[in-house]
């Protein structure tokens, strides 16, 4: 599980990297008018398997972790924010990502494309940064 905890926890920034890239991406082309290239769906491709990974990764340490079962521990300000809190935004985040990726694929014009990319992935953005374990928000949490 140690080795799980490592990976999800650096490959956090790939994801939070590639995201980003994707996000900044989408709203240059989509206020220059650009059309929606191969490279453009590679991208937004690159995000939603990432953001899947992480997701993968991140149920096979909840379920796999003794101290979240029965959430007996519910109290604990640590163990509530792994448990729901975290649990919760990267859920949500997933499904954003999920959503705004099968809208764009589905859009009729490039510039829409680019459109609900930006605006799908970045409020998923946000939601990620918010549940992330951040070391200045919980005690014990490090960058990697």
């Amino acid at each position: 599980m140690e080795i799980l905890k490592h990976a999800h926890s650096g490959l956090r920034w790939l994801f939070l990297v590639i995201i980003i890239f994707a996000i900044i991406n989408a709203i240059r082309k989509w206020k220059s008018g650009d059309k929606f290239e191969a490279k453009d769906k590679l991208i937004s491709i690159l995000a939603l398997a990432f953001t899947h990974t992480q997701a993968i990764i991140g149920l096979i340490l909840y379920f796999g972790e003794e101290k979240y079962k029965g959430f007996s521990e519910m109290g604990d300000r640590i163990i509530r924010f792994y448990a729901v809190e975290h649990l919760l935004g990267m859920l949500i985040a997933v499904a954003l990502i999920t959503i705004g990726h099968s809208k764009a694929k589905k859009a009729g014009d490039d510039k829409a494309k680019f459109k609900k990319i930006f605006v799908w992935f970045s409020i998923a953005l946000l939601i990620v940064l918010i549940s992330i374990p951040w070391p200045f928000t919980i005690s014990g949490a490090g960058l990697f």
